[in-house]
């Protein structure tokens, strides 16, 4: 297991958590090595960054979700950036929608461990009906047209949508307005120098054909 560093001490003082709290980020960072040995959940160059590059990631979010938000919604959870770390953070109500059952397996063990309450859905995002969101959020799943694709079936009126975003997040975001119309903040990610939280409301479909 990588010691705990610099990276740690700036999650916990950008983020001000609870000790029962770090006690639960700090067995997270545990299994996701531990699991990651056997199942590659998450490519190994980033373990020794895990605070940083998954956990600060994935928790700048909580920032930004509303306080009377009572379900989100994250797709492609993968190894649970970012839908777990809210649900650590006290998201109310986190679904997580993940097809790989490795991945899945690792979800379970985490959730169960630490006690959180997420409802973990394992299929394709596409395949999920009926389950609407306050927040939608979504980690390096899709480029931004197709991401929208997937968002749309979980949006209500109000729905925000939160994604994680990198150095292509202009080229997306011009072809993403062939299709669709949104309202759109850009936010500086607090883990990574190019990155880009999108913070998206008032989501419509154009209609006509969609590049997928």
């Amino acid at each position: 297991m990588p010691e705990k560093n610099a990276e740690r001490e700036e999650f916990l003082q950008t983020l001000g958590v609870s000790r029962e709290a770090i006690n639960k980020f700090d067995r997270y960072a545990e299994m996701l090595f531990e699991w990651n040995q056997k199942f590659n959940l998450v490519a190994k160059s980033t373990l020794e960054h895990t605070w940083r590059r998954h956990f600060l990631d994935s928790a700048q979010l909580i920032k930004l979700i509303p306080k009377d938000v009572r379900v989100l919604v994250d797709l492609g959870s993968g190894a649970g950036f970012p839908g777990l770390v809210l649900s650590l953070l006290g998201t109310p109500e986190v679904h997580l929608i993940e097809s790989t059952g490795k991945k899945v397996g690792f979800l379970r063990s985490v959730s169960e461990e630490l006690k959180l309450n997420v409802i973990i859905h394992q299929m394709r995002v596409e395949s999920v009906i009926n389950l609407k969101a306050d927040v939608v959020t979504a980690r390096a799943l899709k480029p931004l047209p197709e991401l929208l694709n997937l968002v749309m079936p979980f949006m209500k009126r109000h729905t925000l949508g939160l994604f994680l975003k990198g150095q292509q997040v202009e080229d997306e975001l011009t072809e993403a307005t062939q299709y669709w119309r949104f309202a759109c903040e850009k936010i500086a990610s607090l883990s990574d120098p190019y990155g880009i939280v999108l913070k998206i409301t008032d989501l419509k479909n154009k209609g006509g054909s969609q590049k997928l």
